[in-house]
């Protein structure tokens, strides 16, 4: 069926100013740029401490990184806005979740120094807080039902190892880099339309076919009678493809230094190494 005048798609991005490090923000404007270059229009809500939106209302949801302190912060206020995110999600509304907003999503994130935070449950992973960091570029493979494998790449930086529970499935599985926890070879957390990951950088604009698989998806929430993918038209990601091979080709690097440095000797996250083939 064809719609009368633009189509459009509604965002809502929770705390802007709260979680938003390492250049999180940048996934907004992908976003945005990316339906603007094709003449979808984004309307754009932002969600701050003490505001309490119908979150049903919107087709995505960004919810992204920072540290434990503003976790907590964060933690409290998303606890009002609990009902709402889970019935949004059970909706169809497409979440993209990163880092400490992952965690966030998860039922509880226990630091290694401080109380628990206590998570809105959405996914079934839990996070326990590790004595050192998994810093570094990373890449992973995705399969997120697009006829074939993507490769995802970023920049991970937390010390939280996560753990998913039943009915959560990986975001990808990695190729560099240590994921979830450095063990399972796992990176982020899939679930209904819910999208979570460690990955910054930001993560979407090395990444254009993960941000028009969201756009697509929000598309389908929105305009469910219209095949989502009728609607992108190509575009020419010359500049993205280059951030991206560039971002791929730093993960794969650091692997080759860590290898390199467990064969001298030196100390070296073994389980980093091992994980990141």
């Amino acid at each position: 069926m064809e719609h009368a005048g633009p189509i459009s798609i509604r965002i809502c991005h929770l705390y802007p100013r709260l979680l938003s490090v390492a250049g999180d923000r940048g996934n907004l404007f992908a976003v945005t740029q990316r339906c603007a270059w094709r003449g979808i229009r984004s309307s754009v809500a932002e969600a701050d401490v003490g505001e309490a939106p119908d979150l049903t209302g919107f087709d995505l949801i960004l919810l992204h990184g920072g540290q434990d302190c503003e976790m907590r912060v964060a933690a409290r206020d998303l606890a009002m806005k609990a009902g709402s995110l889970h019935e949004a999600v059970h909706g169809g509304t497409v979440v993209l979740a990163v880092c400490a907003g992952y965690q966030l999503l998860g039922k509880h994130y226990a630091p290694a120094v401080g109380p628990p935070i206590t998570g809105v449950g959405v996914l079934d992973v839990v996070t326990e807080g590790g004595s050192t960091r998994f810093m570094s570029h990373i890449a992973v493979t995705c399969d997120v039902g697009l006829g074939g494998a993507q490769r995802l790449v970023g920049f991970e930086n937390h010390s939280g190892r996560t753990y998913l529970g039943s009915g959560v499935d990986p975001l990808g599985r990695v190729i560099a880099g240590s994921g979830n926890n450095g063990r399972d070879g796992t990176e982020g957390a899939r679930y209904q339309e819910v999208y979570a990951t460690y990955l910054h950088g930001p993560v979407l604009p090395k990444n254009p076919w993960l941000t028009d698989h969201l756009i697509s998806r929000a598309l389908r929430h929105r305009y469910r009678d219209v095949a989502p993918l009728d609607l992108l038209a190509p575009l020419e990601d010359q500049t993205e493809a280059a951030a991206h091979l560039a971002a791929f080709r730093l993960a794969r690097r650091t692997t080759g230094r860590w290898r390199a440095a467990l064969s001298r000797g030196q100390s070296a996250d073994k389980e980093m190494v091992r994980t990141a083939r």
